[in-house]
């Protein structure tokens, strides 16, 4: 095993992981069936994000999980632990340029907490390619539902889920946000943050991504609980895709103005603003973007 032992010496964390395992012929599950057997929990995906290098082992219960693996391997003691008490391990395949959560809504900080509980890589492994989204305001003004269909690329090996994020307007019901998968996903883990309004949703593929895969599908949320509402915005992480959304209002609550707009993140000032009128029978409004930039865009409304 002269790779293995190279590995070993001189990293990164991932590759050693993953020639260890390679080695000893074990596959994950069974691997986290071990590491159970010590008392250790631990999840399959996080396991394969290990190996993957989208993630490092961090924290006390990890990094006891890694000197477990060190046995369970039969590696000496600390060949795995020690490769991460040095610099992060080489960046993976090229991705697009991203901006994190905490860049692009007032509630980052609160997003990536939730995220950080589910074990997951901050990169999610995809950009958008086309997105279609379709917002419904209800009778009392308030965001009522949302749909979307997306088209993704993978920017490296073994994506087989997206995030939803969804934050509802003050006043929000979390406990009370319904988030569904509608077309090639299923709805996994969902966690939400009651005080900041957020909800935060795995929808599970059915097929993992190599880098370069597109995948498509659909899901839908259903909110209603918050107060009346102003505008609707996406944050957009990644540049490049084309953006479609649509807000329709109910018959009982018409706004007096419509406006799109842009934003470099949640504090900045609005720019590109355009007046949007509503569609007599359907009324509704959108924008589309053919080329979407890295922050946000977005529709406001007013009220009379």
């Amino acid at each position: 095993m002269p790779e293995l032992g190279r590995l070993l010496h001189a990293g990164p964390f991932h590759l050693a992981l993953r020639a260890a395992l390679a080695a000893r012929g074990l596959p994950l599950h069974r691997v986290q069936h071990r590491l159970a057997a010590r008392g250790i929990k631990l999840g399959v995906t996080s396991l394969s994000y290990w190996q993957q290098g989208a993630r490092r082992p961090r924290h006390a219960e990890s990094l006891r999980a890694v000197t477990a693996l060190e046995q369970i391997l039969e590696l000496p003691d600390g060949a795995l632990l020690r490769l991460l008490t040095g610099p992060e391990s080489a960046p993976g395949p090229a991705r697009p340029a991203s901006r994190s959560y905490r860049a692009l809504v007032s509630v980052g900080a609160a997003v990536e907490r939730l995220v950080e509980a589910l074990d997951l890589p901050p990169d999610g492994g995809l950009h958008s390619v086309g997105h279609h989204e379709r917002v419904r305001i209800g009778p009392a003004g308030e965001l009522w539902s949302r749909e979307s269909q997306q088209i993704v690329r993978a920017h490296r090996d073994g994506v087989d889920r997206y995030l939803v994020v969804h934050h509802g307007d003050p006043g929000c019901d979390a406990s009370r946000v319904r988030v569904t998968a509608y077309e090639n996903c299923r709805t996994g883990r969902v966690r939400c943050h009651p005080t900041a309004g957020v909800v935060v949703a795995e929808l599970l593929f059915d097929a993992r991504l190599r880098r370069g895969d597109t995948y498509v599908f659909g899901y839908g949320v259903e909110d209603g609980t918050g107060a009346r509402s102003g505008e609707y915005v996406r944050g957009f992480s990644y540049a490049g895709g084309q953006y479609m959304l649509q807000v329709r209002f109910d018959e009982a609550a018409l706004p007096v103005r419509c406006r799109r707009f842009a934003r470099s993140g949640p504090r900045a000032p609005h720019t590109g603003l355009a007046d949007l009128t509503p569609s007599g029978r359907h009324r509704a409004v959108h924008l589309v973007e053919q080329t979407v930039r890295r922050g946000i865009l977005g529709i406001a409304w007013e009220w009379a």
